[in-house]
């Protein structure tokens, strides 16, 4: 009896730290939708021209350090302007190296199109799903659609239109599961820098040494409401990810931001005083406009003198 409960014991723990470990290494890799097609991504592959054919890669990976292969097919959906939703075919690719997938489509209305993927990202079927989603931005001033729920097991939904936002922009969003508010929830933002800067970690390590990690993943919480802030402040695309309460499941979004606007360049400054022509000064240059009006004053003034003395001697 006292074998079958230490077996029993050891079961559990086992299956205590491999649940562990699947979580923990979850949380640092996430599902990613690029739309420029590849792994060297910007903010402006999420702006598209009307006619344009998109491809998304769908990718799973360290955002910051490296990529993996995909373990499942994805699902990849569309949601255009108007709230036609469909499915998108999904074909195997290999890009740097490991199983990636793509899908494209045509973006032939003005406006909002969501593209949203689930995808299994775990060995076991069911262990562990992504609801992955990014806002793909077409037309002038065609602000629609950007906020619309999906009705993912679990989902973040935007309160701020996530395009045109500029680094140093506080977003703000709401995390729901199962439609209803998702309460009290862990999220982890992270932006991309494979394409930018793939030694981030080292150089925090050198840094911060204690705990390099809380320099590359930021960490919120929902409220009550599932309503939950993060400031942005830095340029490039970033990641954003909520996991569901009793589920193995997580609500991607993946949001673009752009450097401030409008830009600046202290090299055009440089070059304009560079070209101005040069301003010749000597010695007799006086150093203030007060001293000049003086000196002027005080030759006129002797000037007077002169004459005045002239004058009067010639008169005698």
């Amino acid at each position: 009896m006292r074998n079958n409960i230490k077996n029993i014991m050891v079961v559990l723990v086992a299956i205590t730290i491999a649940g562990i470990g699947i979580v923990g290494t979850a949380s640092a890799h996430f599902t990613m939708l690029f739309p420029g097609g590849g792994t060297d991504v910007s903010p402006d592959d999420y702006l598209a021209s009307l006619g344009e054919e998109k491809t998304v890669l769908i990718t799973w990976g360290c955002p910051f350090k490296e990529l993996f292969d995909c373990i499942d097919t994805p699902e990849v959906y569309v949601r255009d302007p108007d709230g036609n939703i469909t499915q998108l075919t999904s074909v195997e690719t290999s890009v740097d190296g490991v199983k990636a997938y793509t899908a494209s489509f045509v973006v032939d209305k003005r406006g909002d199109y969501i593209v949203y993927s689930t995808m299994n990202v775990t060995a076991i079927k069911g262990d562990f799903v992504d609801h992955a989603k990014a806002v793909i931005h077409c037309g002038q001033a065609s602000w629609n659609g950007w906020d619309a729920e999906l009705g993912e097991n679990v989902e973040i939904i935007p309160y701020i239109r996530p395009y045109g936002l500029e680094e140093g922009f506080v977003f703000r969003a709401k995390a729901v599961q199962d439609e209803k508010a998702l309460a009290n929830a862990t999220v982890y933002v992270v932006k991309y820098r494979l394409s930018d800067d793939p030694e981030v970690l080292a150089k925090a390590e050198e840094i911060h040494p204690q705990d390099s990690w809380m320099m590359v993943k930021g960490f919120t919480k929902t409220d009550a409401d599932g309503d939950f802030v993060y400031t942005l402040d830095e340029p490039g695309v970033w990641i954003i990810a909520v996991f569901g309460k009793g589920v193995m499941e997580r609500g991607i979004f993946i949001l673009p931001v752009f450097e401030s606007f409008p830009p600046t360049d202290d090299g055009v400054e440089a070059a304009a005083e560079e070209d101005a022509p040069p301003v010749l000064k000597t010695d007799a240059t006086p150093e203030t406009p007060a001293i000049g009006l003086f000196t002027t004053i005080g030759i006129i003034g002797l000037i007077a003198v002169l004459l005045i003395r002239k004058r009067s001697g010639g008169l005698r």
